[in-house]
């Protein structure tokens, strides 16, 4: 099960994509995919996509976040999908504030 763990820092009307430039980033085989993030302030925004296919449209991230501590699913409500081989993965996080905002994530990939 291969897992990819992100802290990212997002500048002021900035966007990040952590996973660009992750081995699995183009999925391999067809996959069950869970993703589970957290900011520290309400602002930050995220949008997931497969491939050509829209999984979330923007929508607010939790903001229960700790600098630095990794999302669990006892305070995080996971996002899980199926995605088909060769779909890119792509985790968009837009922050709307007037501030730098951290992101905190966790992004699993089991073949399936």
């Amino acid at each position: 099960m291969p897992r990819f763990t992100f802290n990212t820092a997002i500048l002021t009307g900035a966007t990040a994509n952590p996973l660009n430039g992750w081995q699995y980033e183009y999925l391999p085989w067809n996959a069950v995919v869970r993703v589970l993030a957290q900011t520290t302030a309400t602002g930050v925004v995220l949008g997931i996509f497969s491939g050509s296919e829209t999984i979330q449209q923007e929508s607010p991230v939790d903001a229960s976040g700790a600098a630095n501590k990794l999302p669990n699913s006892f305070i995080v409500e996971p996002i899980g999908f199926r995605a088909p081989g060769g779909d890119r993965l792509l985790l968009n996080f837009r922050n709307t504030t007037g501030g730098t905002l951290s992101v905190t994530g966790v992004v699993d990939v089991n073949p399936g």
